[in-house]
């Protein structure tokens, strides 16, 4: 419960403090650069180390990935067929192809199925979906915020994104077996947890409910994939087509029909990939996301 009402308190600090005038709002800028190079890379260094491998765990790592890639086709596609900008298309994918698996998913997850299945939503999370906003997403970060396709320097932005960079750490200290001495491990909890306020306080800041805005239209269609399409895709594949029923499978459904990822969101901000939006996708897909995840734990239930 307390990490429910610290998502909304923060949101709301965030929106409060824009009412302030001599408060500098573009304070976000900061916050999402203290998020992204220090707060996500001390998760990874945490986490990873500790994953013990399997072929069954493919499915939870591999959700994230076909989620994100559904999102990059579609609406890379229906945003060329119907003229949208290169930045509103950037941000839909990076908004509605990543799934907060983390700050949402997980004390959801251990409320839903207990500290076990926080297991399954750690592999959904750091090989899955937090691999692909640390690789794909600074692609498509990258790529739709100047419009070309210069290889080099979008690869350069990949290798050289500092949570990319403690990723492939972190997974040579997993192949190695080696975890980090347990003082290193408290900073790195502590670190991490800054996350979740700091990222939802940068959401607040930027989040704006003008009811003439040209979004509206592009949040509903961004969400309805979030929140519908994608969990519904992963149903289908998963359950029906490859006959996979166990308890791990319906963890990673209900992480695929999370709220948009805040690190996604950041990213899309970062690059200046129609922010606002970015931040609507998340102020709005939070609460939203509490009425649908209570549907489809209903829809797994009867399966």
């Amino acid at each position: 419960m307390s990490n429910f009402i610290q998502i909304f308190l923060f949101l709301a600090l965030g929106l409060l403090l824009q009412r302030i005038k001599r408060f500098p709002t573009h304070l976000y800028k900061v916050l999402n650069k203290v998020v992204l190079y220090v707060c996500l890379p001390a998760i990874t260094l945490y986490h990873i180390p500790k994953i013990k491998w399997s072929n069954e765990l493919l499915f939870p790592i591999l959700s994230g990935w076909i989620g994100f890639l559904l999102a990059l086709v579609f609406f890379h596609f229906l945003g060329r067929r119907l003229g949208w900008s290169n930045k509103l298309i950037g941000c839909l994918i990076l908004t509605a192809g990543l799934c907060n698996s983390s700050f949402l998913g997980y004390p959801i997850i251990e409320a839903l199925f207990g500290k076990k299945g926080l297991e399954t939503a750690i592999l959904v999370d750091q090989p899955g979906t937090f691999v692909v906003v640390s690789t794909l997403g600074v692609f498509v970060a990258a790529f739709y915020s100047k419009g070309s396709a210069d290889a080099l320097s979008i690869l350069k932005k990949i290798i050289l994104f500092p949570p990319f960079i403690t990723f492939l750490v972190a997974c040579l200290l997993n192949v190695l077996q080696y975890d980090l001495d347990t003082n290193v491990q408290s900073v790195l909890v502590k670190v991490g947890s800054l996350v979740t306020p700091l990222a939802l306080l940068s959401v607040g800041l930027q989040l704006t409910f003008d009811r003439k805005s040209q979004h509206w239209q592009f949040l509903r269609l961004g969400l309805f994939f979030r929140l519908v399409v994608v969990p519904f895709v992963i149903l289908v594949l998963y359950v029906f087509i490859l006959k996979q029923h166990s308890e791990a499978i319906k963890i990673t459904i209900m992480e695929m029909a999370m709220a948009p990822m805040i690190t996604g969101a950041i990213l899309a901000s970062t690059y200046g990939l129609k922010p606002r939006l970015s931040s609507m996708m998340i102020g709005f897909g939070i609460p939203i996301s509490f009425i649908t995840l209570t549907i489809w734990y209903w829809i797994l239930s009867l399966i």
